[in-house]
Formats: C-alpha cells, structure tokens, sequence
C-alpha cells in the first residue's frame, strides 16, 4: 500500500500528558553527548532559576516520536515503518523542557509528496504543558522508501 496522500492537512487528537523526569534527561543527555551541567544537577538548575534539570534542545524529539506514532501506526496512512528513514528535524522552542513538566503533542501532518518513487512526510508536533503554555514545536521529514522493482 502507498502512503495515502489524502492524510496531508490532517490534525490528530492531543496525546499524552508525558512526564518528562530528570533520569530521562539525564538518559538522552549522556546519549547525546551533552555535558552542561543544567541536563543532571538539580541544583545547578535550581541555582539558575529552573523548576527542575533542564533537558537538551533535542530531547523534544522523544515526545514528538511518541506523537507520531498515531499516525505512523494509523492503517489508512499506508505507512510501512520498516521503509521509513528519517529525513531532517527541526525544533523551535518556545520555553525549556524540565524535569517535572508534563506535556501533551498533537501531531499536524503538514505536507505529503512524491520524489523519485519515495514519499516525503513533513510532520509538526506542537508541544505544550497540561496548562497550555507552549513548549515546542518540532517539524519532521520522513522518507518513506518506495517499493523496490
């Protein structure tokens, strides 16, 4: 099945909430190789005006993948994951992630097009706390390989 064209424009219901916890910082941050103190110590994050360790930029990804997964998972999109490739990321952030934040995504599938036999995906995940307060926004390029022969 072809990734159905038809899925472009298409808002998903809000998921979550998604606690954000300072082991999971602490995780992406050793994965990522990011060593500010502020992504382990709560103190140091205290000490400069957090409410918790502050994730890195990236992390935001983490809740995004767990949004789109709606969609990926969705039969009517016609989405094979095993031809999937990640083709670009973006964020914009509009206040930092820490620890103790409990956010919710809702996905927008913002474009669909054809290049070469493959489909490439553009999603926007908006984050936000459970209050509303905007977090990020995280745009994503899936390329979708077409099918061989």
């Amino acid at each position: 099945m072809a990734v159905n064209p038809d899925f472009a424009g298409r808002e998903y219901p809000p998921t979550g909430p998604y606690s954000v916890s300072a082991t999971s910082i602490a995780a992406f941050a050793q994965a990522v190789g990011a060593e500010n103190v502020l992504h382990t110590d709560t103190d140091a994050a205290h000490d400069q005006g957090y409410a918790g360790v502050v994730a890195p930029p990236t992390y935001a990804v983490v809740i995004a993948q767990q949004c789109e997964a709606q969609y990926v998972a969705d039969p009517e999109a016609g989405i094979d994951f095993s031809r999937v490739v990640h083709g670009e990321q973006r964020f914009d952030h509009h206040s930092p992630i820490v620890a103790g934040d409990e956010l919710v995504g809702t996905l927008h599938v913002d474009a669909l097009r054809q290049v070469g036999g493959n489909s490439m995906v553009t999603t926007r995940t908006e984050l936000a706390r459970t209050g509303g307060e905007p977090v990020s926004t995280v745009t994503s390029m899936l390329v979708v390989r077409g099918e061989e022969g």
